[in-house]
């Protein structure tokens, strides 16, 4: 049995390893794992007090798959909800689909019971405010959010920004805000897998932006079969590379997770992006091999791991694979 994750994870492993140990699935842990990030007040990078949008307003995405079947759920453009890990899971469980968007998927959490609650708190609310002027184009932002509150179209529906904004909008991309995600792979007592992926995505982002984590195949990809990736960073990256899809296809291949791992992250290289990238991901293979990769160079990027062995967690340092040859 085994937990793999990102660092901000670490919060929830008595809950995950709990439930491997008790003979629960990966699918479980996973989710449970998650749900305790989403629901943590100092974490602003997924679920409750998530960094919002360009308007103020935090939207969620998330995924789930479960390594056996290749079933997967996801949500993206959530606003409201706190755990989108869970909705992904119903949409997985219980519709013949795998994504659900915006609107559409905040009616499923409330067909489910699930109960509203409003996201940003005040700690992110004075991030927001105070650091939003670190980015040249973004000083129009304050005057959008008070559009918003005044005009009775745009504050009437959750799910429209208005034309005019849209256009001042447009061109967000100089500077990279800060952005996370929390990952978590899991293997359980049956040897079967799943991982999971749960974000507020990039801060201060255009609305209705999504990036990789709830993409399938970009920034979640698993199959008992061979194993598993999750990816956190530019998710724009991931989505063009397919970077998740890739490290389980290289296994596949007959590579070994190391080789794997680093082919993928070498695939970014091609890319271009309009300001300073970065990604990272954690993979673990079917016998239970697990290694993290980042492209970052001016620091030590961990990630964390934990086997049914061990009473605590441990940290590891990821290998680093630079985007400049």
């Amino acid at each position: 049995m085994l937990l793999v994750a990102s660092t901000n994870a670490e919060l929830g492993f008595a809950t995950g390893m709990e439930i491997l140990r008790a003979g629960g699935s990966a699918l479980d842990a996973v989710e449970a794992v998650i749900r305790l990030v989403e629901s943590n007040p100092e974490d602003h990078s997924v679920g409750y007090s998530g960094l919002p949008n360009i308007l103020g307003q935090v939207e969620l995405d998330a995924s789930i798959m479960d390594g056996k079947t290749r079933a997967a759920g996801a949500v993206c453009a959530v606003k409201n909800f706190e755990h989108p890990i869970s909705i992904a899971r119903q949409v997985m469980e219980r519709l013949p689909h795998v994504m659900l968007a915006g609107a559409g998927a905040e009616r499923f959490a409330r067909e489910l019971g699930m109960k509203k609650k409003n996201l940003l708190t005040d700690a992110a609310r004075a991030i927001y405010e105070n650091k939003v002027s670190d980015y040249p184009r973004y000083n129009i932002l304050r005057e959008l959010v008070s559009r918003a509150t005044h005009d009775p179209e745009i504050a009437a529906s959750n799910d429209e920004y208005g034309d005019e904004s849209s256009g001042r909008l447009s061109k967000t991309n100089d500077h990279s805000p800060p952005h996370g995600t929390t990952n978590v792979i899991a293997i359980d007592l049956r040897g079967n897998l799943a991982s999971g992926v749960s974000t507020s995505g990039w801060a201060w982002k255009y609305p209705g932006r999504v990036g990789d984590s709830p993409i399938i195949g970009a920034g979640n990809y698993c199959d008992n079969r061979y194993g598993a990736c999750a990816c956190t960073g530019y998710g724009e990256m991931a989505m063009r590379a397919n970077t998740a899809h890739s490290v389980v296809l290289y296994l596949k291949m007959g590579m070994t997770l190391q080789r794997a791992a680093r082919e993928a992250m070498q695939d970014l290289r091609a890319l271009t992006v309009p300001f300073p990238p970065g990604m990272n991901l954690v993979a673990v293979d079917a016998n239970g091999k697990h290694v993290g990769f980042t492209t970052e160079t001016d620091r030590v990027v961990e990630y964390v791991f934990q086997t049914e062995k061990m009473k605590m967690p441990r940290k590891k340092k990821r290998s680093i694979v630079p985007l400049e040859r």
